[in-house]
């Protein structure tokens, strides 16, 4: 017989278990690790290569899952993310998280079998800490969240790196470095005109908790600190001229921009457009610059 919560319960369409995945960040994650992976000296099966980006890709998607089940009562509140699956009511919360639980185990044995065992632990780490450490306890707890959760998207070019060389050396740790510093400009830029969606969900980001003013100078104190990242791998011998020109034209463009963010006075969100430059500037930015890297390794391979 069937009872009343069981002919309630709503069957989850594939559309909305991919929307779990968070599609479009995990395009950028997909596209570093494969950076990482074509930097990496030495070769690898392409089989095994796609099944390596394949993992980290399912990893990812297992990551947003998670974070998604666990953040569906402040994603209802928040304008720009009330339409997903679990807030707009299409999905139940079990099913986001048996099907993140279950990604996250497939994706790190596929790693571990198919690629190495590495690679495999560093997948595992970092859906644990954007699951646990990030999403469970930073987010919620601290205007910190950014900054150290950042960490989370900073791993899969290490993980592609791992995936061919079967170590972790100094170049991984700058690339590592890279994504780290990049984070607080990148989503403090979008938190300071999307400031009311954070504090009407309670999440202490920056602009919440420190104000618009010292967000601008923290973002623009982090782009610093991105800039010598970013021109450190050429600046140390390890990529050519071409990495070398084009991270610092980026990074000099990326200071500006963040500069320009430093010294705004603007409270209206939507006359932001230095925040909004920097924001939109900041994903171009990450891409410019390890396609740099993959084109520099073949030119002077």
């Amino acid at each position: 017989m069937t009872t009343a919560s069981t002919s309630s319960y709503k069957l989850a369409s594939a559309q909305d278990l991919f929307a779990l995945t968070k599609p479009r960040v995990m395009s950028l994650v997909i596209f570093t690790a494969i950076c990482g992976m074509l930097a990496a000296p030495g070769t690898i099966h392409p089989v095994i290569g796609f099944t390596a980006i394949l993992a980290i890709s399912l990893g990812a998607g297992a990551s947003a899952a998670l974070n998604q089940w666990y953040e569906h009562d402040i994603d209802a509140v928040m304008k720009r993310t009330a339409s997903r699956p679990l807030p707009a009511g299409r999905m139940e919360r079990e099913t986001a998280l048996h099907f993140g639980v279950g990604l996250s185990v497939f994706s790190v044995l596929l790693m571990g079998v198919a690629v190495n065992w590495l690679s495999a632990a560093i997948l595992a780490f970092s859906i644990f800490f954007y699951a646990v450490v990030y999403t469970i306890w930073l987010k919620r707890s601290t205007p910190q969240n950014i900054v150290i959760g950042g960490a989370a998207g900073a791993f899969p070019p290490v993980i592609g790196w791992a995936a061919v060389t079967g170590d972790v050396t100094a170049m991984p740790i700058l690339l590592f470095a890279i994504i780290f510093f990049w984070t607080p400009p990148h989503f403090w830029a979008l938190a300071l005109f999307v400031n009311s969606d954070y504090s009407k969900a309670g999440i202490p980001m920056m602009p919440v908790v420190a104000g618009r003013q010292s967000t601008r100078r923290q973002a623009f104190a982090y782009s610093l600190i991105l800039a010598i990242s970013a021109i450190a791998p050429f600046a140390l011998g390890m990529t050519g001229g071409v990495y070398g020109a084009v991270a610092i034209v980026l990074s000099i463009a990326f200071v500006l921009l963040s500069l320009r963010v430093g010294l705004s006075k603007t409270e209206n969100p939507a006359a932001m457009s230095a925040e909004k430059h920097l924001f939109s500037f900041s994903i171009i930015y990450l891409f410019a610059l390890f396609g740099a890297l993959v084109a520099d390794r073949m030119v002077f391979a």
